[in-house]
């Protein structure tokens, strides 16, 4: 597979390397298709989101499940629905990815850590080998 190798080409196909599917509707088309809906329930106060998005959607050629949950995020980001708001949404996904590169860099460091912690006693054995331990002097060497 070809991937781009330039952090620009990861920019434009997104941070994982894929290229995103592109949009089956224009914007323009799903914001007349959501204010359409909208405007249906003004007008008729006892019209469900069911109704009136399986009303709206045939005629403007959207798929009703479509429609009803461009509806229902639209809502919730307007503060009419309970639920997680779009900016919220992509604020936890960018934030539990830092949130795994940091614990990938914790994990890095720990294994670094240690390598050179096993290096550094088997370097004192090698210099301590046949002498009396002396703590004083051992404290010192660790420090300096």
């Amino acid at each position: 597979m070809n991937r781009p190798r330039s952090r620009a080409g990861r920019q434009a196909t997104g941070e994982s390397g894929r290229v995103p599917a592109p949009r089956k509707y224009p914007n323009e088309l799903r914001e007349r298709a959501m204010r359409l809906v909208q405007e249906a329930r003004e007008q008729e106060p006892g019209l469900s989101l069911n109704a009136a998005v399986k009303r709206i959607g045939p005629r403007v050629g959207i798929n009703s499940d479509t429609l009803r949950g461009w509806c229902k995020q639209a809502d919730i980001d307007a503060g009419r629905a309970p639920g997680t708001t779009s900016a919220d949404a992509a604020r936890l996904k960018e934030l539990e990815r830092e949130n795994r590169e940091l614990k990938r860099a914790n994990e890095i460091l720990l294994a670094a850590s240690s390598f050179f912690a096993r290096e550094l006693c088997a370097t004192r054995r090698r210099e301590c080998r046949g002498r009396v331990r002396d703590p004083v002097r051992l404290a010192v060497a660790a420090v300096g």
